[in-house]
């Protein structure tokens, strides 16, 4: 597994129920700020493998990034389950549940 791959993974099981990170926010703490896209994939293959919590993974905008009724219904009972509550428009407050470790939490 590559170092990227290895420090998004440990990045996203250190995500705090009732708390969410978004795309691009991991792919920086993770090294590389443009990988958005690459957390995505890493989400999409290896969330199961990696009992990963996807579900607290979020776009920048504070909104569900899955395309599909069914996966945005899961991710917001799941996020609700953990006292995230939603804003109009299906939206996350992200100065209210963000979560940004510690500078001193070293994943690189």
């Amino acid at each position: 597994m590559e170092r990227f791959t290895e420090d998004v993974v440990k990045i996203i099981k250190n995500i705090p129920a009732g708390r969410v990170m978004t795309y691009g926010q991991i792919a920086k703490l993770a090294g590389s700020p443009r990988g958005a896209r690459q957390v995505v994939r890493i989400l999409h293959s290896m969330s199961k493998k990696h009992n990963l919590p996807w579900h607290r993974v979020i776009n920048a905008k504070g909104e569900i990034g899955l395309k599909e009724e069914e996966g945005v219904f899961i991710q917001k009972m799941a996020l609700e389950e953990e006292g995230v509550a939603f804003i109009k428009n299906n939206k996350i407050d992200l100065h209210k549940y963000r979560y940004t470790p510690d500078v001193k939490d070293d994943f690189n």
